[in-house]
């Protein structure tokens, strides 16, 4: 491996019936000379149905901070996932998908000098929701993949502007939403295949909330105060009820930032934060093992 050059498109799955699912690792300077590093798997955003991977969104991305290179020059390795898309298939298969790019990177840690102790995932908006659930659902039969023993347990994860509890997302929107969780065709409806009213088991089943406990890995989430699309109180009451369980959680709310970190005056100051506190928590997290 060639320290420092991005390599794209490394298939890391192949769901029945599906196209070849591929990631992006981004290998630090320094990792072909020995020594182990930790590594983030990152999962985009854009609603379970649009999006890719090494994305964080128009909005971050046109700010030009790459926090996936910020990263990676904070000596992480960063593979960066593909997972299927609602107009392929319905939850969990995003789930799935999520937890077979953790064990691939898991089953491939010697080949890219990974600390498999160190692994962590991190994910905006949906994909803050996968790497929610990666974190919390480690070692659930019914998440389980046949005859793959390899763990998929995370280490930590950040999660920026994460759905997680899809059956309380359309009451906590805000006035001026631009989407909401309970309107005809919503993202979530389209992610569980029902309207989440009509279907609370299934909203249910596909909500990180539900699957808090104890024993959780830690976690940092980052909202805005003024998310339009995922409301910020779908973190406060994921933060709290991680607290409750006596898991270790970090609550980052940035003052007037919208989903993607928009601010009124379009400057990229909640973005730099947010990628600054996701950097010091995996680096603290790192220091720890």
């Amino acid at each position: 491996m060639t320290a420092g050059r991005i390599l794209q498109g490394i298939e890391f799955a192949c769901p029945n019936g599906s196209s070849p699912l591929l990631l992006d690792l981004y290998p630090p300077a320094g990792s072909s000379t020995g020594g182990t590093f930790p590594a983030v798997v990152h999962f985009h955003g854009g609603g379970w149905r649009t999006g890719g991977r090494s994305s964080l969104g128009p909005t971050v991305d046109s700010f030009g901070l790459s926090p996936i290179e910020q990263l990676v020059d904070a000596g992480f390795v960063v593979a960066s996932a593909d997972y299927r898309l609602t107009s392929a298939a319905t939850f969990p298969a995003q789930l799935l998908d999520a937890k077979a790019a953790v064990r691939w990177l898991r089953e491939h840690a010697a080949e890219y000098n990974v600390d498999p102790r160190r692994i962590y995932a991190w994910g905006d908006s949906a994909g803050a929701h996968l790497a929610s659930l990666v974190g919390l659902t480690a070692g659930v039969r019914k998440f389980g993949e046949p005859g793959n023993g390899t763990d998929d347990t995370v280490a930590a994860v950040a999660a920026w502007y994460p759905p997680t509890d899809l059956n309380r997302m359309g009451t906590q929107a805000r006035p001026d939403a631009v989407a909401r969780a309970d309107d005809p065709g919503s993202r979530e409806a389209l992610l569980i295949g029902a309207q989440p009213a009509d279907a609370p088991d299934k909203a249910a089943a596909a909500s990180p909330i539900t699957y808090v406990h104890p024993d959780a890995p830690p976690f940092l989430l980052a909202h805005g105060t003024s998310d339009r699309y995922v409301p910020v109180a779908q973190s406060a009451t994921f933060a709290a009820a991680l607290e409750a369980a006596g898991a270790a959680v970090e609550l980052l709310l940035i003052e007037e930032a919208d989903h993607m970190w928009a601010l009124p005056d379009a400057s990229q100051a909640a973005a730099q934060q947010a990628t600054t506190a996701t950097i010091d928590f995996f680096r603290r997290q790192a220091q720890n093992h």
